[in-house]
């Protein structure tokens, strides 16, 4: 039985991929900083703690923080499967120095990641995913879904034509374990988008009917926009393409996300409140 140590293991993505990987007889050792019964309780910036070693290891959460985590370790393993981010690619050109800054802190830790696998003769793999929902604990569109939840409002950024691809945690998942022993998938960094590319106005005219009772939509000019706290790299991009190219991880593991489904945004009554 190999053991995989799984980081991030709380987040959207973690709540799908644990049971795949007890499925499929995997000794699996789920890692957090908060407590949950039967985890292990770290966190990864502890230079003191003696993590255990193991076959698989799969990052979901900080990918800067894992590779600093990863070069201490005293025992490689076998195997190595992380999430990065498109916007190591979308925000590299950022009117915004924050997001250029972390552009470049996601490519350069994807090249650390890459260096020290080569170096030690590890399997290593990164995904790029595009806007995750699925678990009601992205901080991208399940805001926007309680706030349309409590105030029945939706607003609608006027002109918000840039296309987005949002990806299902549960896809991403399924990703994870496709590609453990896929040997073709080794060194390579993968983009993943979901199944269906919608603009952005429309991803939210989408969400909108998706929750209970009515919510009004409210068209929204961009000038007034900038007259918020939003940033000009945000608002840039509600006219820019956010998206992937799946084509690769097609071909590579035969990745076929599902199309959006925006009633997974908020998942339960739970996360609603």
């Amino acid at each position: 039985m190999r053991t995989v140590l799984v980081f991030g293991a709380s987040g959207a993505v973690g709540r799908y991929l644990l049971p795949l990987l007890a499925d499929a007889h995997y000794k699996v050792s789920p890692v957090s900083r908060d407590p949950h019964a039967g985890w292990l309780a770290g966190d990864l910036q502890d230079v003191r703690k003696d993590w255990p070693a193991a076959d698989i290891v799969i990052s979901l959460g900080p990918l800067d923080a894992f590779a600093a985590w990863l070069e201490r370790q005293p025992h490689a393993p076998q195997r190595l499967i992380a999430l990065s981010s498109m916007s190591a690619k979308s925000k590299a050109l950022s009117p915004d120095r924050a997001e250029r800054d972390l552009a470049e802190r996601l490519r350069a830790a994807e090249a650390r990641l890459f260096g020290y696998s080569a170096a030690r003769g590890i399997a290593c793999t990164i995904f790029r995913p595009t806007l995750i929902y699925g678990a009601g604990t992205d901080r991208s569109l399940a805001p926007i879904a309680r706030f349309a939840r409590r105030w029945h409002l939706m607003p609608i950024p006027l002109g918000a034509i840039g296309l987005r691809q949002p990806v299902h945690a549960a896809d991403l998942a399924d990703a994870c374990t496709a590609v453990i022993d896929l040997s073709g998938t080794y060194a390579k960094t993968y983009a993943l988008g979901g199944g269906e590319r919608l603009t952005f106005a429309a991803l939210l005219q989408r969400l909108r009917s998706a929750q209970r009772g009515f919510v009004l939509p409210v068209p929204v000019p961009l000038a007034v926009l900038r007259l918020g706290r939003i940033s000009p790299g945000v608002l840039a991009r509600l006219r820019e393409p956010l998206v992937a190219d799946n084509a690769a991880a097609l071909r590579d593991f035969s990745y076929a996300p599902r199309a959006f489904i925006a009633a997974d945004v908020l998942p339960d009554a739970s996360v609603a409140r």
